[in-house]
């Protein structure tokens, strides 16, 4: 890999995939960055958490959140181009959508979270919603002029994300054509969004994971009255570019999207497009780190020559440039087989199975590439590396979050566990590869895979990580071998 290609997203994505669809446009898209963007971006960094406006001035709940003009403006761009709209509609496609998160990542991966979760909203929306809640709710997601709503998915609640099942304490009851829901959602990413999809239990349904349902509302109701209302924002070390916050559902106007009895099956469908993101903003933000690294790396003189000169680090950048040329080829076959597989319902077919195993994989290895990219920039820094008034301090930040954010590492060696064991998606996986991988590894990589399957309950998931690691790197290393189109 020529090491130039580190300082341009759309450089590298070219370098990777041949022709890019609308070159022109991300093109576009990335030179306004670097002219205006950035600093917007390291503006909205700096300043921290926004503000929140609870009333108005006659004493009504707003509950407004309240950023600077220019974030609105680097908000709308993404809108703009497309981000979310251009993968509906007739020849429609994630790529594009994916391509410009790429780009957005590279420069901010905060501000690729609200891109993500409304793009996580409309996708369940053009799947399962009936006509009346797609021209309610849909439509203004879709537009392309900068004005549409934005989405949010709220399924984590005060006990934590990992157990859906225990921990989800929103109630839905029925009340005619709609339901009401209540109940606290404790991490509430792109708080004050115009639609949200929601995780609660019907009254009437199972405890655990297979009681719980998906289903849709809005800011306000039909009449016009505040749906939700906001507790607070969080204080967080990154992603200052999307506003968190916790959020109140009183008596909350909502539909149910889908079956209620395959309620979980949409829910995660609905994780697994942000895990697809997460991949690429951890591989987007890794690029970055190795960016500023390189650019530090040719100024900063030791011993009388430049840094990168010096053999060890040298040997460092080509070795993590590799490793990113296999993450990212990890990354886009992901979003291609969500491209391919992301309309089916349950059952679903053998694809989607390969399809979601590969996300947990890709989800899990880019997220610790990225977090150990941006600590290795630090270090090439040196001590200018942990002050605030540079801006690769800021990655390590940012990544930090890519590792927990849609379930943290142990929850991804989990959630992939049990599609090979119940699935037979490690097979699935290890023929999908077949054609690029070296035959005897794979030969013993199965071997061991089923070995762990076949361990009692207790010691499969002690013994899983290990070989969950061996198996993603194994798999970026196969696809890195292949070329890709878009």
């Amino acid at each position: 890999m020529n090491l130039e290609q580190l300082t341009s997203p759309v450089a590298f994505l070219m370098a990777r995939l041949g022709e890019l669809p609308r070159e022109k446009s991300l093109r576009s898209y990335q030179d306004w960055w670097v002219t205006e963007g950035m600093a917007i971006s390291e503006s909205v960094d700096r300043n921290g958490t926004p503000w929140l406006r609870l009333f108005d001035r006659q004493g009504g709940r707003v509950d407004e959140v309240l950023f600077a003009p220019d974030y609105r403006r680097m908000l709308g761009r993404g809108y703009r181009e497309g981000v979310i709209w251009r993968g509906f509609g007739e020849g429609g496609s994630l790529w594009h959508a994916y391509l410009l998160g790429y780009v957005t990542a590279f420069f901010d991966a905060g501000l690729y979270c609200p891109y993500t979760v409304s793009l996580a909203t409309a996708m369940p929306l053009a799947k399962y919603g009936d006509e009346a809640l797609q021209r309610r709710f849909l439509a203004p997601l879709l537009r392309k002029d900068g004005q549409n709503w934005q989405g949010a998915t709220w399924m984590t609640e005060i006990g934590g994300g990992s157990d859906l099942g225990a921990n989800v304490a929103t109630v839905a009851r029925p009340a005619g054509d709609r339901w009401r829901l209540t109940g606290d959602k404790y991490f509430a990413s792109n708080v004050g969004a115009e639609v949200a999809v929601v995780a609660a239990r019907p009254q009437s349904a199972p405890k655990g994971v297979r009681g719980l349902a998906l289903f849709v509302l809005g800011r306000h109701t039909e009449d016009g009255r505040l749906n939700y209302r906001i507790r607070r924002l969080k204080d967080k070390i990154a992603t200052r570019s999307v506003p968190t916050g916790e959020v109140e559902l009183r008596d909350s106007e909502a539909w149910l999207l889908g079956p209620a009895e395959t309620g979980v099956y949409l829910i995660l469908e609905v994780l697994n497009v942000s895990r697809v993101a997460n991949c690429i903003a951890s591989v987007a933000l890794a690029q970055r780190a190795m960016a500023e690294a390189l650019e530090f790396a040719r100024e900063r003189v030791a011993f009388d020559r430049p840094i990168l000169e010096h053999p060890l680090l040298a040997r460092q950048f080509r070795e993590r440039a590799d490793a990113l040329v296999a993450a990212f080829a990890m990354a886009w076959e992901v979003v291609t087989l969500l491209d391919d597989v992301w309309r089916q319902t349950p059952p679903y077919a053998e694809r989607y199975h390969l399809f979601r195993l590969l996300a947990h994989l890709g989800k899990y290895w880019t997220a610790e590439l990225a977090v150990d990219t941006a600590k290795w920039a630090m270090e090439v820094h040196g001590g200018l590396g942990v002050l605030a008034e540079y801006p690769v301090e800021r990655w390590l930040r940012e990544a930090m979050i890519l590792a927990i954010w849609e379930g943290t590492s142990h929850r991804q060696m989990l959630d992939g566990l049990e599609a090979m064991l119940h699935k037979g998606a490690h097979r699935l996986l290890l023929a999908h590869l077949a054609p690029h991988a070296d035959p005897v590894r794979a030969a013993a990589l199965e071997r061991s895979l089923e070995a762990l399957l076949g361990l009692p309950p207790a010691e499969r998931e002690a013994a899983v990580e290990p070989l969950f690691r061996e198996l993603a790197q194994f798999t970026g290393e196969a696809l890195a071998q292949r070329g890709f189109e878009v």
